[in-house]
């Protein structure tokens, strides 16, 4: 397993992430984190060491620098946050140690929409994405544009979401998926839950991050 702490050099500013590609990786999965989140953020972390142990390569990226995420209208500017990932991906793209594996994206709360905006420009070069309770409403204009396999996950107590997942499930036209983790609130922060949304997420990656 290979594992480095990045910098990524897009235009405005570098960024700081974390790349780890297990041996003989099936594919990566890029981390699209929430308001607020950096590649520190405990929920993600765990995710991915899982999907890592499973032969998936993650990496896990700060999307704002520190100065930028103080400013508090920055962590819901979607525009921002997806010509970040877009960057990211391109560079990612063209990385030594990963520019042959396929690519999805894991998008949690509003970091679903930038994930999926992305997914949208880059179509099917983007595998497979998933979205764990995401706000895919802030991209509801692109999402028939989604070519990648969408998985959308939402807390059975997280009401207000699951309405709004219903509604964003409509409009994709690619193979599409919703489920809902029983007793999980937004952040599924029960017991088990957040292993329910890896295994799943998982199972996902797996069926369609090495199909072409």
């Amino acid at each position: 397993m290979k594992t480095a702490e990045i910098e990524i050099p897009i235009v405005s500013v570098p960024l700081k992430g974390d790349l780890v590609i297990p041996e003989n990786a099936i594919g990566i999965v890029v981390f699209s984190h929430g308001s607020g989140s950096s590649r520190f953020n405990p929920r993600n972390k765990l995710v991915a060491e899982l999907m890592q142990q499973h032969g998936i390569g993650t990496l896990l990226f700060d999307l704002l620098t520190e100065e930028e995420d103080s400013i508090y209208e920055n962590r819901f500017d979607i525009d921002l946050l997806t010509s970040r990932l877009i960057e990211t991906t391109e560079w990612l793209m063209k990385y030594k140690e990963a520019k042959d594996l396929p690519i999805g994206y894991f998008g949690a709360s509003t970091g679903a929409a930038s994930a999926m905006r992305a997914a949208a420009y880059f179509g099917k070069n983007i595998k497979a994405v998933v979205s764990r309770g995401g706000r895919p409403d802030l991209a509801m204009t692109v999402l028939h544009l989604v070519t990648s396999p969408t998985l959308l996950i939402v807390g059975q107590m997280d009401v207000p979401v699951i309405q709004i997942n219903k509604q964003a499930f409509d409009q994709f036209k690619s193979v599409k998926e919703m489920k809902i983790i029983p007793g999980a609130t937004p952040l599924f922060e029960e017991p088990g839950k957040l292993m329910e949304v890896s295994d799943f997420a998982i199972l996902w990656y797996k069926k369609y991050l090495i199909l072409n």
